[in-house]
């Protein structure tokens, strides 16, 4: 019965996670279209870096987001004179980020996450089950 329960205790971890990523994932995007000026930095694309979790006897007992790592502070220096923070050039710095590359990020994250729900139910019910049988 133990087993039941360290399977919620994974899949519950994997859905930590999941919701991490996608927490990441949305910074991202609402934060792509930000604009600074040439002499600060860009805002910097969000990754986990994630670990997997070994309980005492060094078996599997799911995942924990371990860190964040950061992407390039110097983004992309684009031309755009009228903009009202460009510098005497009529250079800003913008994010270096794709809409795409997120959405696929978005996209794994979410599958990740319906994954565990899944594995979590499942042994949920299997719980349930076996209490059945000991009525």
């Amino acid at each position: 019965m133990s087993q039941v329960f360290s399977i919620l205790g994974v899949a519950r971890t994997g859905m930590d996670v999941y919701k991490t990523w996608l927490t990441a994932v949305a910074d991202n995007v609402a934060n792509m279209d930000d604009v600074s000026d040439t002499s600060t930095p860009a805002f910097q694309e969000r990754f986990l870096d994630v670990k997997p979790v070994t309980d005492p006897t060094g078996f599997g007992a799911g995942a924990e987001v371990a860190g964040v790592q950061y992407g390039d502070p110097n983004g992309r220096v684009t031309y755009e004179p009228n903009h009202p923070l460009a510098d005497a050039n009529g250079m800003v710095r913008r994010p270096d980020m794709e809409l795409t590359d997120q959405m696929v990020y978005m996209q794994l994250a979410q599958r990740g996450y319906q994954a565990n729900v899944q594995s979590f139910q499942s042994a949920r019910e299997a719980y349930e089950t076996i209490l059945a049988i000991g009525k």
